[in-house]
C-alpha cells in the first residue's frame, strides 16, 4: 500500500478535500488516514481524526460490547477504546498506536497495529459494500489499494449510542 499512500499529513490538507487532479469536472477527493489492525487495512476520515498516540493504560468495562477494550484517560477525559480488528473478525489487535476520532459529539479511540499514512481518494473511486454486507453499518465503503482490500469506516456507526453511554458512565472495573 506504500506507493499510493501519502508519506505525511503535510501531503494532504487535513480536514479539506484535495484539489481535483484531472480538470474541473472531477469530484474533489476526501482525505483518509490509512491504518492496519489484525489482518485488515482500514481508513478513517481525516476530518474526524483528532490525533495518533502511543497506547495508554486501558481500564476494562463489564458489560461493554466485545469490540470495546475499555476506557483510557486521554487529555484528562475517559475515552472508549475500540479493538479495531474486532470490527472485521475475532482476531485481537496487537495495539501499537491509538487513534482518537470524533463520532458525533463524542470521542473514541481506535487500537491499531500501524498507521500507514494519509491519502486523498476521490469518492467516485470508493465502492459500496456488496448487498449481502450492507447491514454492516461501521463500514461505509471499500476499495482496493495496491492489491489489498481497504475498509472505509463510518466513525459515527462504530459503537451504538447506548454502548457509548455505558462507556462514559462510572462503571470502570477496579
Amino acid at each position: 500500500m506504500g506507493s499510493e499512500v501519502a508519506k505525511s499529513a503535510n501531503d494532504a490538507m487535513v480536514g479539506q478535500p484535495a484539489a481535483p487532479t484531472n480538470g474541473p469536472d472531477k469530484a474533489a477527493a476526501a482525505v483518509w488516514l490509512l491504518c492496519r489492525a489484525g489482518s485488515h487495512s482500514f481508513a478513517l476520515p481525516m476530518p474526524h481524526v483528532i490525533e495518533t498516540m502511543r497506547p495508554l493504560r486501558i481500564e476494562k468495562l463489564s458489560g461493554a460490547p466485545p469490540l470495546v477494550l475499555g476506557l483510557s484517560i486521554i487529555r484528562g477525559e475517559p475515552v472508549p477504546v475500540i479493538d479495531t480488528a474486532m470490527l472485521f473478525d475475532d482476531q485481537l489487535t496487537n495495539c501499537k498506536r491509538l487513534i482518537t476520532a470524533r463520532t458525533g459529539n463524542r470521542t473514541i479511540a481506535f487500537a491499531v497495529e500501524a498507521v500507514l499514512g494519509v491519502q486523498a481518494i476521490p469518492s467516485h473511486e470508493l465502492e459500496r459494500l456488496p448487498a449481502l454486507l450492507r447491514n454492516v453499518e461501521a463500514i461505509e465503503a471499500i476499495k482496493t489499494l495496491d492489491e489489498e482490500l481497504v475498509f472505509f469506516l463510518n466513525t459515527a456507526r462504530i459503537i451504538p449510542e447506548g454502548a457509548l453511554d455505558l462507556c462514559n458512565s462510572e462503571q470502570v472495573e477496579a
